[in-house]
């Protein structure tokens, strides 16, 4: 494991159980084999942006990661 990941997981494990299984499920799904090339072109900036908030702390809470997933809900 990086000493970039290793700092990862440590920011993770002080965040709520829930947050940690949504940080979770979503590390999981990038690390199939296949994930990276399901990322539209158009998409990277997004996710490399959000890569690194994550380096730096910023995390939303738990209510505004309970709304963006309603913000899904039919």
């Amino acid at each position: 494991m990086t000493m970039l990941l290793d700092k990862a997981v440590e920011a993770l494990r002080r965040l709520p159980p829930n947050t940690q299984d949504t940080v979770a499920q979503a590390i999981l799904l990038l690390a199939q084999d296949d994930a990276l090339a399901d990322i539209a072109p158009e998409h990277l900036p997004y996710i490399l942006e959000g890569l690194a908030e994550i380096e730096r702390g910023e995390f939303a809470t738990d209510e505004e990661a309970e709304a963006a997933f309603r913000s899904f809900e039919r």
